[in-house]
């Protein structure tokens, strides 16, 4: 083709990037298999039950734990910046909260065969971390976080046992 048209290939020397035409073409067969696998997927048999986490509320939960623990680290750590060490073990327990519920968060999306083994860890590691920032509930960041843990504790109750 670059005998026929001199302009493409000196613009793609020019230009060694993606071509206007690979642009294309590369769009229409993601958009191709895009409809295919939408077919497959459709066909009779095929088990969507597998595709959304089987505990949303406790997932929710979990979540919003990771979230509000998010924002009681920053606090933390903008009082150790301040020169403020009084929220380090609080710091600790929620890095450790978020670390296992953001293990577990993937567990329940998963609808994994260990959600079950792997909640009483959790459980106990968000009891510890609200013990912790129950201590330092002045600070709203903390009592957030204090809360969310609460809140995971009973989803587990509710869902699991």
């Amino acid at each position: 083709m670059s005998d026929l048209d001199p302009f493409s290939q000196q613009n793609e020397e020019q230009n060694p990037g993606l071509s206007r035409r690979q642009l294309l073409l590369g769009a229409g067969a993601a958009a191709a298999m895009t409809y295919a696998g939408n077919a497959l997927s459709a066909m009779p048999g095929h088990d969507h039950s597998k595709h959304t986490a089987q505990l949303p509320g406790l997932l929710d939960a979990v979540n919003g734990c990771v979230d509000k623990g998010q924002c009681c680290i920053v606090h933390c750590l903008v009082s150790f910046r301040e020169g403020d060490l009084e929220l380090a073990d609080c710091a600790n327990k929620v890095h450790e909260m978020q670390a296992i519920c953001t293990a577990f968060s993937y567990l329940l999306a998963a609808n994994s065969n260990y959600v079950k083994a792997y909640a009483g860890v959790c459980e106990q590691v968000c009891r510890d971390c609200e013990k912790e920032c129950r201590k330092h509930e002045e600070h709203i960041e903390c009592k957030n976080c204090a809360e969310a843990c609460a809140n995971v504790v009973d989803q587990i109750k509710l869902s699991l046992k």
